[in-house]
């Protein structure tokens, strides 16, 4: 169980309190207009915990913060499904699988536009399965990301389907933590919260597919790739078998990390038999202290990422110690008056922390009490509150370019090559769900829509 570490005080007041996340912000601009992969995140995030230390009170106290947040359950199993996810893809893009099905998906005439919209669609139908947004990444983004760009798609546009995909399972699944942390925080039945849900991401989902159809762009790149990969391989889609064994076991309520593993096993396994891989082309040992093969070529591929997540989880830590929550809990309930205000107030304080943070379940349980004490108050009932949370962090969360919902879909479609890569800064403008969503909650509180859960 984690231990909470000392409340740290700062040098400077408020300013000192905030100097770290304005450093990471700027830096993150910087790093985004220059279109930076994941590395310039990378940095941002290292130099806002440096910077803390300089305005911390209790330097002891600020090192304690720091492993506090690095203890956190979710960052060692977002990391290790990160790596074991990075062995996986390679399992299958190294196999001549992902240009096998590209070409079947060309020669169908199944391309461009079209085949955004249906990843869009599969993905929101995987992820309300699984209840697991990043878990999703691992499983689509390895085949149906390259095989969309090799039919056409603009590689944006392909994360962005797949992205808002997740957001839409993440949002409206039943077994998603985010539903189960809304519902939980406000006392609410989880049947009729994914109930009411469905009257704002239902909405949201069928403007994200229209905007898919009508603004997804072409690339020519993925063309040229399919023609100089040559001819398809049938025999290469005995590789399905290690998405295939991982859905299955997502499915089943298994842990990602099992499912992640069992999937790379029967990868090997069938690779192997069928004479898709030696044992050589997976692991060797050539000698001069040197390792070669995908696995390790996979392994090594993720440090930007894993570092990254270490400092963000670090400075996660900084900031729950430094109580900046509680502060924007507080000072956004003074607004919170009439029924609407207190609306707002909740969408803006769950938005705040939810791109602060970077994870939806962590801002909606810190500010669970709070949302229930106000939203008592203004009539705002249980269900809305619980809706009004949840959504709000699928937003934000989601739009912010720092957070695993664009790093980790960043860093995936990096692997495939330059013509691939899609920059974190850029997936944020084709989330279309998330995009949509903030309308539909623009318009909620606005007008009052979906306010009576009856």
């Amino acid at each position: 169980m984690e231990k909470k570490a000392k409340r740290i005080e700062f040098r400077f007041g408020k300013f000192g309190k905030l100097a770290p996340l304005i450093v990471a912000a700027g830096m993150i601009l910087w790093a985004a207009f220059s279109q930076s992969n994941v590395n310039g995140y990378v940095l941002a995030f290292f130099a806002a915990l440096v910077t803390g230390v300089i305005f911390t009170k209790d330097e002891k106290a600020y090192g304690e913060a720091l492993v506090y947040g690095l203890s956190k359950p979710m960052f060692g199993v977002i990391v290790m499904a990160v790596i074991l996810a990075a062995i996986s893809g390679k399992l299958i893009s190294a196999s001549g699988a992902v240009q096998t099905i590209a070409a079947y998906v060309v020669a169908a005439g199944f391309t461009g536009k079209l085949f955004v919209a249906a990843s869009f669609l599969i993905t929101c139908l995987l992820a309300f399965a699984t209840g697991t947004s990043v878990g999703t990444y691992f499983v689509v983004i390895p085949i149906l990301f390259p095989v969309g760009v090799m039919a056409g798609a603009a590689p944006e546009f392909m994360i962005g389907a797949i992205v808002s995909g997740a957001a839409f399972g993440d949002n409206l699944g039943p077994i998603s933590d985010t539903t189960i942390a809304s519902s939980a925080t406000q006392h609410a039945d989880l049947g009729v919260v994914v109930k009411t849900r469905m009257r704002y991401s239902l909405p949201a989902a069928a403007g994200a597919l229209v905007l898919f159809l009508l603004f997804s762009k072409t690339s020519e790149a993925g063309a040229a790739t399919l023609t100089e990969a040559g001819t398809a391989n049938p025999a290469s889609l005995v590789m399905l078998a290690v998405p295939a064994v991982i859905i299955v076991l997502c499915l089943l309520k298994k842990h990602l990390i099992t499912a992640l593993s069992w999937g790379i096993l029967a990868g090997i396994v069938a690779g192997l038999l069928f004479g898709i891989y030696t044992v050589e082309g997976l692991i060797a040992f050539p000698g001069g202290f040197s390792v070669s093969g995908a696995i390790i070529e996979a392994i090594t591929g993720t440090s930007g990422t894993v570092a990254m997540l270490i400092a963000v989880f670090a400075l996660l830590g900084v900031v729950e110690c430094s109580g900046l929550f509680e502060d924007v809990g507080v000072f956004l309930s003074r607004f919170a008056k009439s029924e609407r205000s207190t609306e707002t107030a909740i969408v803006l304080s769950t938005g705040v922390l939810s791109m602060v943070t970077g994870v939806i379940s962590v801002a909606i349980v810190a500010l669970g009490d709070l949302v229930n004490e106000i939203g008592e108050k203004a009539g705002v009932n249980r269900y809305r509150r619980a809706n009004l949370l949840d959504c709000t962090g699928c937003v934000f969360c989601f739009l912010a370019p720092w957070t695993v919902h664009c790093v980790i879909p960043a860093q995936q479609s990096a692997q495939f090559g330059e013509g691939f890569a899609v920059a974190p800064a850029s997936i944020p403008f084709v989330n279309f769900y998330s995009v949509c969503m903030l309308v539909m909650l623009v318009t909620a509180v606005i007008t009052g829509y979906g306010r009576k859960h009856k």
